[in-house]
C-alpha cells in the first residue's frame, strides 16, 4: 500500500509524513525526488538541459513506480510518499503503473488556505547560511500556486483534500492516519496485474451523426483510449468487446451488431506490453444512446466524440495510426491487417494468381 501525500510546494507534506510513519506500522518514507535525483546525475546534461522538472522525463515517471514496488517487497509497508503532482497525465502513468503491480494507492491533498501557505512560505529557511538561496527557493514555491490553483480542480475529484490551515504536522498526521483507516482517501482503480506476455485486446468504436469517433478518458493512463480492454483467458474476443463495453459504458449490444474492421499488431515497447488488437465496428451511438452512457469511475472519467484531427492530440502515435487505418477500412468495407498501425499488404491476392 501506498499513502501519496499530495500538495503545492511549502504545504508541509514532508513534516506531516515523517510523523505519519510514527504512526502506521511497519511503514517507511519513500521520497520519489530521490529518484530524479539519480537520474540527474546519470543522464547526459543536454538530456536534463532540455528538462525543467524530472518529473518530465519518462524514465522517472517509470521508474517511480517500479522502486516502489521493489521497495514493498522488501518492507512490511505501507510507502509513504510526500509527493507534489499536479499533472492529471502524470497521475494517471504513475497510479496505473502501481495498480498493475496491484499496489493500492491512498491519495491525500494537503490544502491549508492560500493566505496561510504564502505566510509559511515566507517563514520558510531551505538553506540556513545562505539568505539568497533561501529566496530563491521561496520564489520557486510562491511561482507554482497558480499551478496548483489550477491541479485542484481535478485534484478535488480524485483525492481526499485536507485543510491544514490549523493543524500541526503531527494533526495532520493523524487525520491521514484514520482517512488511510477506514479507506476514504483510496484510488478505485481497476487495472489487472501485469500478466508480463503480450495480450489480445479488444476495441469498439462508436460514431455520432457527424461520423466522429468516441473516445473515453482512462484514469490509470495518461492517454485517451478506445472503449474496450484485454481479452481474458479463455475468452473469445468478441465476447471481451461486448463485456468491456457494458462494464466500462452500460452499453449491452447485440452481437450481431459488432463488425471486424481491423487486427493491428501491436509491438511491445520498454514495459508496455505488445500483442493482437481488434478493432470492432459499433455503428451509431444516438442521442439516446448517449443518455444512457454509464461510466464506470473505477477506470473512466469522461468520454467524448471527435474527428481524426482532434484524435491526434488525444490518442499516442501508435493508437492514433490504428485508428486512422481502421476508419480508412470502414470506408472502403474491407477488414485491414495492421502492424504497429499501419497496414501490411499479404499478397494473398499474388498468391492465389500463382496457384
Amino acid at each position: 500500500m501506498i499513502v501519496w501525500v499530495n500538495g503545492t510546494f511549502g504545504a508541509g507534506k514532508t513534516s506531516a509524513c515523517r510523523e505519519l510513519v510514527e504512526l502506521l506500522p511497519g511503514s517507511m518514507l519513500f521520497d520519489p525526488e530521490l529518484v530524479g535525483f539519480g537520474l540527474r546525475r546519470t543522464l547526459p546534461a543536454d538530456r536534463m538541459a532540455a528538462v525543467s522538472d524530472f518529473q518530465d522525463l519518462p524514465a522517472w515517471r517509470r521508474l517511480v513506480p517500479e522502486v516502489a514496488a521493489a521497495l514493498l517487497g522488501e518492507v512490511p509497508g505501507p510507502l509513504v510518499v510526500p509527493m507534489t503532482l499536479l499533472r492529471e497525465d502524470y497521475r494517471d502513468e504513475i497510479f496505473g503503473d502501481l495498480a498493475s503491480h496491484g499496489i493500492a494507492v491512498h491519495h491525500v491533498v494537503l490544502d491549508p488556505g492560500e493566505t496561510i501557505l504564502r505566510e509559511r512560505i515566507a517563514h520558510r529557511d531551505e538553506c540556513p547560511g545562505d539568505p539568497a538561496a533561501s529566496e530563491r527557493v521561496r520564489q520557486w514555491c510562491l511561482d507554482h500556486l497558480p499551478r496548483y490553483r489550477a491541479a485542484r480542480r481535478w485534484l478535488v475529484r480524485d483525492a481526499r483534500l485536507l485543510d491544514t490551515g490549523r493543524l500541526t504536522p503531527r494533526e495532520t498526521a493523524e487525520r491521514i492516519a484514520a482517512l488511510v483507516s477506514d479507506g476514504a482517501a483510496r484510488c478505485p482503480i481497476v487495472q489487472t496485474p501485469d500478466p508480463g506476455g503480450d495480450t489480445v485486446a479488444s476495441a469498439v468504436l462508436f460514431f455520432d451523426e457527424q461520423e466522429r469517433v468516441l473516445l473515453v478518458d482512462p484514469v490509470y493512463k495518461p492517454d485517451w483510449d478506445f472503449p474496450g480492454g484485454v481479452v481474458e483467458r479463455g475468452e473469445a474476443p468478441t465476447d471481451a468487446a461486448l463485456r468491456e463495453t457494458a462494464e466500462e459504458l452500460g452499453l449491452r449490444l447485440d452481437p450481431a451488431a459488432l463488425r471486424l474492421l481491423a487486427v493491428d499488431w501491436e509491438p511491445r515497447t520498454g514495459p508496455r506490453r505488445g500483442g493482437l488488437r481488434l478493432m470492432y465496428d459499433g455503428g451509431l451511438l444516438d442521442a439516446k444512446g448517449r443518455q444512457s452512457l454509464l461510466l464506470q469511475p473505477e477506470e473512466l472519467r469522461g468520454w467524448r466524440f471527435v474527428t481524426l484531427d482532434e484524435a491526434a492530440d488525444l490518442l499516442p502515435p501508435s493508437r492514433f495510426r490504428r485508428l486512422a487505418a481502421t476508419l480508412d477500412a470502414r470506408r472502403c468495407g474491407e477488414l485491414r491487417y495492421l502492424e504497429a498501425g499501419r497496414r501490411v499488404a499479404l499478397g494473398l491476392a499474388r498468391a492465389a494468381d500463382a496457384a
